[in-house]
């Protein structure tokens, strides 16, 4: 009686909580909604940006959809409906065009992702290189943590990081699942699948194969600037900064999540024992092999070959799906079993994305933020510039968050001294890695897949995340990017 008492009183402050955060999104929704116009956001150049009643109200939908993913007062996906059911319902976009996000290539691409776990996982393609990998990192747990953030950081070398985290993620599973048969969530299981997002995140930034935000960037950065960034000379520069962060992110996780477990005693031989137990490879491991396989050989070779740049990447990917029911690999059962929670998820991401970007709202609150620092000190003003970009980047698509920024950011440097190359790269980092919220990126939903931590909880660790990504990037600024040759400063009079 006394448990089920307290399990009461318990569900009561969950659901007082649960009230005043979808309460307080409402009411977020409705001051900004109704609020009288907002006042012209104005460049150093002296041009107007106006904020009209369609932005405001992007605002508006920006703030309430926001807060209810934090607090997760519905389920994530039912929040991206609200997304765009407010732009409908109050004439912020017209449906047919809020909607039409929702099947965004950037979406079906995420879809794709999540079928190749499934394959991964009914075929036994993610035992089997789970207890390969186990044999070699052996039974302590924070040398389990280390071998797959390398692994994951490795791969985004040459796959797209959300590419790489549905790889990854079935084989988690397979690990987590000889550390314990408990289902509710433990410290090593947050650190593992938060770890694997944060990490796909920093290890996307190294090459151009790792994201598209990169060549994107680079095409912008030489229009505006007319000078050309190389595939190579971008890795020069990213690869420490990917890498180190690759690490002090196994330190963070260490530190506030401790796996419960030193080490997992005879793991390397059980590893060994169910390996064998596997028996040789099959036909649909080795079918799913090497399709997936073709599919990222592709789409990386599209940044190599000309003639197959045209071809979008989300065409090709899907591809691997279609083929997987072609070969029976797959079936109805498993297309139904598809998380559909985090589809929706990015469906809204991308409709209240568009939105922002659409009705001129993003670059309103890029020109306020921007010229608070054209009299700043030059590195306050580069930090102010990959503050704004990390924040956004948690909102919406991170190339977005850098085509709003980089062109006011590049008016203002000169006045003050700066380099456009020291804007270009502190931007790319900070995009690479929005630690706050689960839309920021396609591995931070994916790995909320696995149950292991709430969408609140992701916040809360991605607070202290940032600061670190923060002060790598300026670490990066001030010492390494100079050492290694990269403009920071003009020359006086340039």
């Amino acid at each position: 009686m006394v448990n089920k008492a307290k399990a009461a009183v318990k569900e009561k402050k969950f659901d007082t909580l649960r009230f005043v955060a979808m309460l307080t999104g409402v009411l977020l929704f409705a001051i900004v909604y109704w609020s009288p116009m907002w006042p012209d956001a104005v460049d150093p150049a002296g041009k107007h940006f106006i904020l009209s009643r369609e932005g405001k109200g992007a605002l508006a939908v920006f703030l309430l959809a926001g807060t209810w993913w934090v607090f997760e007062v519905v389920p994530i996906g039912v929040t991206s409906l609200m997304i765009g059911i407010l732009q409908a319902l109050f004439l912020i976009r017209p449906a047919k065009v809020a909607f039409k996000d929702f099947m965004d290539p950037s979406v079906m691409f995420i879809f794709a992702s999540l079928v190749i776990g499934t394959v991964f996982t009914k075929t036994g393609l993610t035992k089997r290189l789970a207890y390969k990998m186990l044999e070699i990192v052996g039974e302590r747990t924070s040398m389990i943590l280390l071998g797959t953030f390398v692994v994951c950081t490795v791969l985004t070398h040459i796959m797209a990081h959300t590419a790489v985290a549905a790889t990854l993620y079935p084989l988690l599973i397979a690990i987590y699942s000889l550390y314990t048969d408990e289902t509710k969530p433990t410290k090593f299981g947050k650190a593992l699948f938060m770890g694997m997002a944060y990490v796909a995140g920093a290890g996307s930034i190294i090459t151009l194969l790792g994201a598209a935000r990169g060549a994107v960037a680079l095409g912008f950065f030489k229009d505006i600037m007319g000078q050309d960034i190389s595939f190579f000379t971008l890795t020069y520069y990213m690869a420490p900064i990917g890498w180190l962060m690759t690490f002090l992110l196994w330190g963070f996780f260490m530190l506030l999540l401790p796996p419960e477990r030193k080490t997992i005693p005879g793991l390397r031989q059980k590893a060994a024992e169910l390996s064998s137990k596997l028996g040789p490879i099959s036909r649909d491991e080795i079918l799913a092999a090497v399709i997936v396989g073709l599919a990222i050989l592709v789409m990386s070779l599209r940044s190599f070959i000309p003639a197959l740049k045209p071809i979008d990447k989300t065409a090709i990917i899907l591809c691997s799906t279609v083929l997987f029911y072609v070969f029976k690999i797959l079936d109805l059962k498993h297309l139904e079993e598809v998380p559909w929670n985090i589809v929706l998820l990015f469906s809204g991401a991308m409709s209240i994305g568009f939105c922002l970007w659409e009705t001129g709202a993003a670059r309103w609150l890029a020109v306020n933020w921007l010229v608070l620092f054209q009299d700043a000190h030059w590195f306050v003003f580069v930090m102010g510039i990959a503050f704004f970009v990390m924040m956004m980047t948690n909102f919406i698509m991170n190339v977005a968050a850098i085509a709003i920024s980089l062109p006011v950011a590049l008016v203002i440097a000169p006045y003050l001294g700066v380099a456009g190359e020291v804007i270009l790269f502190s931007s790319l980092v900070v995009s690479g890695m929005p630690f706050l919220l689960l839309v920021g990126a396609a591995p931070n939903a994916i790995a909320y897949n696995s149950k292991q931590f709430t969408s609140g909880e992701f916040f809360a660790y991605g607070i202290p995340a940032s600061i670190l990504l923060m002060a790598v990037t300026a670490f990066a600024v001030l010492v390494l990017w100079p050492i290694m040759g990269m403009p920071i400063t003009l020359p006086a009079g340039g």
